[in-house]
């Protein structure tokens, strides 16, 4: 079948009827309806319309090799520097939608899913099977258009560095585990954490972390349906609050949920599992595949669309209360611009130094990746303080739209208009501004970039590890001749 509608999706999602809880109680009826999730669900059904508009076809979708439907330009293995750009292009008109608030777009994960299937060989190592297994489920994914979550983290129960080498006590198995083998599949038991839209997406994905030593009992790879019997998703609350785009701009209709994932003695069928037992296996489809480049290119492309908003958002709240003559405005206003620029820079080199890798993938150069990924999370700080610092007390001073509804219009009228605007627009303004940088989802948003990629300091000792100084060390030696011979 061709690319999905949003009503499509949001059919299929309700069919599923998974295991989902929300505040101590099990989600039931149409998940679509469900208050908590109704605002994150439309949005992403919005992505799969944008999919289908005729108009934007030629940069949203491509055509299958193999059964002549049109597939989402996110499935796409790109293999040359048009490719790449296409993909960038594409993401960014989906983040669009969301001003780059969805984390977890379908996009991200079909990303994923791609870098593993092109590099599937890999898995044969083990066994044979487990390459067909996984090249079959990408196919499945891009003629059903499926959308996946995923979890790639335990437990946060013992974070000493060598605890992952160490079993659980075996009657108390809290980090999710292969517990069996038998002739349907293996057995797994025990939970994960953060499956972002964990129970609105067709599949979930399951791998261990991209980095870290691995037990050998955590060391499987494999996609189920999130229906799956003896799987159950634990939400946190909602940050929707409540449906008012008015109150909660962002978070009416963006907030993901995140969700700890119970396996309760999970039969994952052989035709599903990618490797287990195997941390070798685990390590390799990570360090020896295009994950780690393709998924930082399209998060990169995302995050631009982010700063943008983020741009546009600060200069409308400097115009609505008139502090644009400031030099201290100019200032905060210019760090942002330098740091947007930065990372239109480093995405653009990135693609034009891309090479081909040994699964002839065009993959996107690494270094400029991983700069963007250790500036970013400082950038994205100092875009929320500026917009504390320029909204201030105005950050408070925020009534409902029920407010404007009431007889304090008259009042609200007058006390709370703005230089620019009037009381109604600067409040919707002021709210925007306060849902992106104070709210609860909000300040998820900024927890949520800060560790997008892991711990920043990991992430700063990797790209010092890895950055190549040798001509500069050299240099330096031979402009104090510190090596010429007497």
């Amino acid at each position: 079948m061709p690319i999905i509608s949003g009503k499509e999706y949001i059919e299929r999602i309700n069919a599923l009827q998974t295991d989902l809880w929300m505040d101590g109680e099990k989600i039931k009826g149409k998940i679509s309806e469900h208050p908590a999730f109704e605002g994150i669900i439309n949005s992403q059904a919005k992505l799969y319309d944008l999919q289908c508009d005729p108009t934007k076809s030629d940069l949203m979708t491509f055509t299958s090799g193999t059964t002549g439907n049109k597939i989402g330009t996110s499935f796409l293995e790109p293999k040359t520097k048009e490719d790449l750009e296409k993909r960038r292009l594409m993401t960014q008109e989906w983040a669009k939608v969301s001003a780059g608030m969805m984390g977890r777009s379908p996009d991200y994960m079909n990303t994923v899913l791609m870098t593993f299937a092109t590099a599937s060989d890999i898995l044969s190592e083990q066994e044979k099977r487990f390459t067909k297994n996984m090249q079959q489920l990408f196919e499945d994914a891009k003629e059903n258009d499926w959308c996946f979550t995923h979890t790639f983290i335990n437990p946060q129960k013992n974070r000493a560095v060598l605890q992952s080498f160490f079993d659980e006590d075996k009657d108390q198995i809290i980090a999710a585990q292969t517990m069996e083998e038998n002739s349907d599949g293996i057995v797994i038991q025990g939970a994960r954490l953060l499956a972002t839209q964990g129970g609105i997406t067709d599949e979930i994905l399951v791998f261990p972390a991209p980095s870290g030593a691995f037990n050998e009992k955590h060391a499987y790879g494999f996609s189920i349906p999130s229906n799956t019997p003896g799987l159950k998703f634990i939400s946190r609350e909602s940050f929707r609050y409540r449906p008012s785009s008015f109150d909660h701009p962002l978070g009416s209709r963006f907030d993901e949920v995140d969700t700890v994932v119970v396996f309760d003695h999970v039969t994952v069928p052989w035709e599903r599992v990618f490797f287990y037992k195997n941390s070798e296996i685990a390590y390799k489809i990570y360090n020896e595949s295009s994950y780690n480049p393709l998924t930082a290119h399209q998060v990169l492309s995302r995050r631009i669309i982010k700063i943008e908003f983020i741009l546009g958002l600060t200069q409308v709240l400097i115009s609505t209360i008139n502090v644009g003559e400031y030099q201290h405005i100019h200032e905060k206003v210019s760090d942002i611009i330098i740091g947007l620029e930065s990372l239109k820079a480093l995405l653009l080199t990135s693609e034009l130094q891309a090479t081909i890798d040994k699964w002839g993938t065009m993959v996107p150069n690494s270094t400029q990746l991983d700069v963007a990924t250790n500036l970013f999370p400082k950038l994205y700080g100092r875009c929320m303080e500026v917009l504390q610092q320029i909204g201030a007390s105005g950050l408070v001073a925020i009534p409902t739209e029920n407010d404007f509804s009431s007889p304090l219009r008259s009042d609200l009228d007058i006390y709370l208009q703005g230089a620019a605007e009037n009381a109604e627009n600067r409040v919707k303004i002021f709210r925007l501004a306060w849902d992106t940088s104070m709210s609860a989802f909000g300040t998820r948003q900024a927890l949520y970039e800060r560790f997008f990629f892991g711990d920043p300091v990991r992430l700063a000792s990797k790209l010092y590890s890895i950055y190549n100084r040798e001509d500069e060390i050299k240099h330096v030696r031979q402009f104090l001749q510190l090596d010429n011979k007497e």
